[in-house]
């Protein structure tokens, strides 16, 4: 069994039989979620609960703001907050640069500023390491967020499915910590891990939690009072939930629903959603195509809030290197797609100036400073 096969903790009813996916009931998914959110069975369960207590803390604020403050303007405000800062920082900082490590940051104290720009919502270990997993066993049994498990069994996945083992042993948990000793988590030492079953301690999680939070919440009521810090929290909250859904969805929900001319990944069912790319620079075909790029938003409609935010630092010199696959994409997928098809337009008698396509504007030179390579 290969390290990564091993290393995200198998739920009780586990991740396969006979070497096929094992598919739960609701029954069983619902027992494991409740049993690994239980600290008095074990405290190794902190972390789940951890995860799941802080986001239903956001409905706090979120009930305070619809009860008090709420209006149109704070309504959107409090929208785009939830669905485009922290999607897309989501993307950026979790995904991107945590898991992927698609770019680098000049040093440290950057890549703590840039880990602390919006409300603290997911902890890194709970995101990363399970990823790492996704990636290497995509809709095979293993895969944490498995799309043929169903909604519910990708919904509560960071519960079931995502958290470390607890029976790693010393070298294990030395590759392990590999994966995370750029993310700016205080690692445990292994005979922490042995007590708390985790990556990060308990006390400086909670510690980070609530100077960002404290810090985000004295900036919002500075500037716009109790309303605009509980709009902004709660629909924080709204994010935190909707997020867990993503996968499911972003995998076809289980069905073939990629495109031609658009999906060009064809190893598994990841497809390019025009919601998840705009707000959040998710374009998941795309990134299941090259997933250490620090773009996926490779054509003209495809606007990727990560990748703007990504050039940016790296024109002002607090990101030093990235990678992007934008020219690979365009020269390996996208024009002969676009060949292709004006070619059997031809054969089938269709003169070629008919054949339009929204992204054919993506044939343009690429600058050099757009191929960076780590």
């Amino acid at each position: 069994m290969s390290f990564l096969e091993r290393v995200l903790d198998p739920p009780s009813y586990g991740f396969s039989r006979n070497g096929i996916l094992y598919v739960p009931t609701k029954g069983e998914i619902l027992r494991e979620f409740f049993s690994r959110l239980n600290i008095f069975s074990t405290r190794k369960n902190w972390l789940p609960l951890f995860g799941w207590t802080t986001s239903l803390l956001f409905a706090v604020p979120l009930c305070i703001f619809f009860t008090r403050y709420a209006n149109p303007w704070l309504m959107i405000a409090g929208f785009l907050y939830g669905m485009v800062a922290l999607g897309s920082h989501g993307t950026f900082w979790l995904h991107r640069y945590c898991t992927h490590r698609a770019f680098l940051f000049r040093n440290r104290w950057i890549a703590m500023i840039c880990r602390n720009l919006v409300i603290k919502v997911i902890p890194e270990e709970i995101y990363v390491v399970s990823h790492y997993v996704h990636h290497r066993f995509c809709e095979q049994p293993g895969d944490p967020y498995n799309v043929y498990g169903g909604w519910l069994y990708c919904f509560l996945a960071d519960v079931n499915h995502q958290t470390i083992r607890k029976d790693l042993s010393e070298n294990e948990y030395e590759q392990v910590c590999k994966l995370m000793q750029h993310t700016g988590v205080r690692l445990n030492s292994y005979q922490q891990y042995l007590r708390w079953g985790s990556l990060c301690h308990p006390a400086w999680t909670t510690l980070h939690y609530a100077l960002n939070w404290t810090f985000w919440y004295g900036a919002f009521y500075f500037l716009g009072g109790h309303a605009l810090a509980t709009a902004l929290f709660g629909w924080a909250g709204v994010w935190a939930i909707g997020v867990r859904t993503f996968n499911f969805d972003g995998h076809g929900k289980g069905k073939d629903l990629r495109k031609e001319g658009s999906d060009f990944n064809r190893a598994d069912l990841s497809v390019n959603q025009i919601w998840p790319g705009y707000v959040a620079g998710e374009w998941h075909n795309n990134h299941h195509l090259y997933p250490n790029g620090a773009r996926s938003g490779f054509l003209p409609y495809q606007l990727d809030l990560p990748w703007l935010l990504t050039r940016f630092l790296s024109r002002v010199g607090a990101v030093s290197s990235y990678r992007d696959y934008r020219q690979e994409f365009l020269r390996d997928h996208y024009q002969p797609w676009l060949a292709l098809t004006a070619n059997n337009a031809t054969k089938s008698g269709e003169p070629k100036e008919k054949i339009e396509c929204p992204a054919q504007a993506t044939q343009l030179p690429v600058r050099e400073e757009e191929a960076v390579e780590i």
